[in-house]
């Protein structure tokens, strides 16, 4: 892994998505990222997918290049552990609960300038997941076929615990560069919510639905505001292409022969489609159908090649099991490597996905098993002999893995 990060330590409590991947992306950087769970697991532990034994793909690519300590914390003895741990490199995140055991201040008695990065679901403390929050926000009203009426369509990804998950991260280090300037460490509240009603508004979605004055329609695999759709070539395959610079539009019209015919709908309807994407969408009802009749006459290969030699933007319709034996993509990319999982499974890992050409990005970790690193975080950052660590193990607090 990279090693910009490195001699940062940071105490990490969570589960699911967004905040572990925040501390997947400071350990990818460099940091020390210790992970602090239930003995035999969180709810996230044994998550889908899961390889054929059993174990989890989605915990192990999760928690890549962290330490693992395994407590009991449902015991009072186990939550003041955490407590002194969470507090210990003076860097914390979590998703866990405002209040509770582990409320900033009551982290911040052990050390005050604690920096804790908290994500949220709503910004009042109550609950939400990226499927509550992505249908509360009107996604799945606006994706789909525009005939669909209004059965939503929920999308797969958790684009919001991932953006969620990148913001912490960023967070942290502000507030880490914070309190290298004023010495105060403080708490740092990341809501789910806030993140995508943030993110749509950043986008203009919520200033346009507001003067409009009604919701975007669906437009099925339209590109809303840009020339932009599938269509399929005469082989039977299928290609999102899009057209959104002056360059690419002119290397599209290019490359299908359509000058004449383009010229032709600029006439009749008084418009130009050189520069101005709002343009091509706003006649997509006549460039579309001529786009497809030409398309249609072309096989993929030669017609790849020929978009690629004008700078043209498509991207071919794969599985994502295709998409696991691309090289560009995986087989040759120098972002994934082999380590030894876990799991035992033996599969391409990614490392971070920055390019830093003066760093040496080096070989993908794996993730710990659950409770690796009990005994030597408990020593390193609570000075405990031991003796002191294997009675705590002996009672049950803690697990050494």
């Amino acid at each position: 892994m990279y090693q910009l990060l490195s001699g940062l330590s940071v105490i990490e409590a969570s589960s699911f998505v967004a905040s572990p991947t925040a501390g997947l992306y400071l350990a990818q950087m460099g940091a020390e990222v210790i992970r602090i769970d239930q003995i035999g697991g969180g709810p996230d532990f044994k998550r889908w997918p899961k390889g054929p034994s059993g174990s989890s793909l989605y915990w192990e690519n999760l928690n890549r290049a962290k330490k693992s300590v395994a407590i009991d914390l449902a015991r009072p003895e186990g939550r003041a552990l955490m407590q002194r741990l969470a507090a210990s490199s003076g860097q914390f995140i979590t998703n866990f609960p405002v209040a509770g055991f582990l409320a900033h201040e009551k982290l911040a008695a052990y050390k005050p300038d604690l920096v804790t990065v908290r994500i949220m679901g709503q910004a009042n403390g109550g609950p939400a997941l990226d499927y509550t929050v992505n249908s509360a926000i009107g996604i799945p009203g606006m994706t789909g076929p525009a005939d669909l009426g209004n059965t939503p369509v929920n999308h797969v990804l958790p684009a919001w615990d991932l953006l969620s998950g990148a913001y912490a991260a960023f967070a942290m280090l502000a507030a880490i560069q914070h309190r290298a300037v004023t010495g105060r460490g403080q708490e740092v509240r990341i809501p789910l919510a806030d993140v995508a009603i943030g993110t749509v508004a950043n986008l203009g979605m919520l200033a346009e639905v507001i003067q409009q004055g009604h919701d975007r329609p669906r437009l099925g695999n339209t590109v809303y505001g840009a020339f932009g759709r599938d269509f399929e070539t005469r082989d039977g395959r299928r290609l999102m292409l899009m057209a959104i610079t002056p360059r690419q539009w002119s290397g599209l019209v290019a490359v299908l022969d359509i000058g004449e015919q383009v010229a032709a709908i600029e006439a009749e309807r008084g418009v130009s489609f050189a520069t101005d994407e709002g343009v091509r969408f706003d006649h997509r009802d006549a460039l579309f159908p001529l786009v497809e009749a030409k398309v249609r006459n072309w096989d993929y290969a030669p017609l790849q090649t020929a978009l690629e030699a004008v700078g043209g933007c498509f991207g071919d319709y794969a599985t994502m099991s295709q998409a696991a034996a691309d090289p560009v993509l995986v087989r040759e990319n120098p972002m994934f490597g082999q380590t030894a999982n876990a799991s035992g499974l033996d599969y391409p890992a990614p490392g971070p996905f920055a390019t830093l050409p003066s760093h040496e990005r080096g070989a993908p970790q794996r993730a710990p098993r659950l409770g690796e690193h009990t005994g030597e975080i408990l020593a390193q950052r609570l000075d405990m002999s031991d003796t002191e660590i294997h009675a705590l193990a002996g009672a049950g607090v803690v697990a050494l893995g």
